[in-house]
């Protein structure tokens, strides 16, 4: 990997640390998203930084960036746009959402219905929308980052499983360690540290860092790995649902990227292995009629699903 990469990819990760004290594995998933062309799901309790990190992101890129708040009451016109007549000349005008941008954070996505959360679709998987019967193409790049709350908290729709498969990976905050809380005391002593960032990376160098990602060499053997994991998934007695192909697709292009990130231009075993969690474990499900604490037991389940599949030498 060249120097020039190398040294764009660190100074984007550096700059989000400023915000995100303490989290660098977040910190790297997060940037394997951007670089993979896919879009990122951050959940976890409240407070926790969820929005900060996504703020961060968009603020380190020199390029057009958008906040949707979700609730109840938001309509589909409110994300992608709506026509508007005009009556001194008899006609419509479509005037754009705010989808039209290159991020998108859909902050608490899951507090809002699952009629608006739809209108998400078509943009994260065709980076298009259709409205009117018109098909509107958006810029490039184009990453929706979207954050949610924990299923048990009150006012949520969980998200339908053909919306959580448009997400490439699913990650959590967490707590800080007691030091990096010290430390977010006195960076927050002045104001909000997102606030000061400056972006580091321009629209084009994102775009020529995805075309990057695309040339990493995956041989035939990982290849075959990232099946039998994704098989393996739909033979567990304990899942209903396994991973779907676009799934398989998704943990390919997530491979590549973090092997880029890492500074290689191949994919290695332990890189689909360090992915197995983020990238699948919100796209199974798992059998039984309680949804509460899914998420864990479907970590732990792909974690049995790792440890069990022979790893190519």
């Amino acid at each position: 990997m060249s120097t020039d990469v190398a040294s764009l990819i660190g100074s984007l990760e550096e700059n989000i640390a400023k915000v995100l004290l303490g989290k660098d594995e977040v910190i790297r998933l997060c940037v394997v998203a951007l670089l993979a062309e896919g879009h990122l799901l951050i959940e976890d309790s409240p407070g926790v930084g969820k929005t900060s990190l996504a703020k961060a992101i968009a603020q380190s890129l020199n390029c057009q960036f958008s906040r949707l708040q979700c609730t109840p009451d938001m309509l589909p016109s409110d994300i992608l746009g709506s026509s508007i007549f005009l009556p001194n000349q008899g006609t419509f005008e479509f005037r754009k959402g705010p989808i039209f941008t290159n991020v998108l954070l859909s902050d608490e996505i899951n507090r809002t219905t699952p009629r608006t959360q739809s209108a998400l679709l078509e943009a994260m998987m065709e980076q298009q929308i259709s409205v009117d019967g018109q098909t509107y193409q958006l810029d490039k790049p184009f990453l929706v980052i979207a954050t949610q709350n924990p299923f048990e908290f009150e006012g949520t729709y969980p998200l339908p499983e053909n919306q959580l498969d448009r997400f490439m990976l699913c990650t959590t905050v967490g707590y800080p360690d007691r030091n990096a809380e010290r430390q977010v005391f006195n960076s927050h002593r002045t104001g909000e540290p997102v606030d000061e960032l400056q972006a580091v990376m321009t629209d084009q160098q994102v775009i020529g860092l995805q075309q990057k990602v695309r040339e990493v060499t995956v041989e035939e053997s990982v290849a075959d790995y990232i099946l039998d994991l994704v098989h393996a998934t739909r033979e567990n007695k304990e899942l209903s649902l396994g991973v779907s192909t676009r799934g398989a697709l998704t943990m390919y292009r997530a491979a590549q990227s973090l092997a880029l990130v890492e500074g290689r231009n191949y994919v290695i075993p332990d890189d689909v292995k360090r992915l197995a969690s983020p990238v699948l474990a919100h796209r199974v499900v798992c059998r039984g009629v309680i949804r509460e604490g899914q998420r864990n037991r479907a970590r732990q389940i792909l974690q049995q699903i790792v440890d069990t599949t022979p790893v190519p030498s």
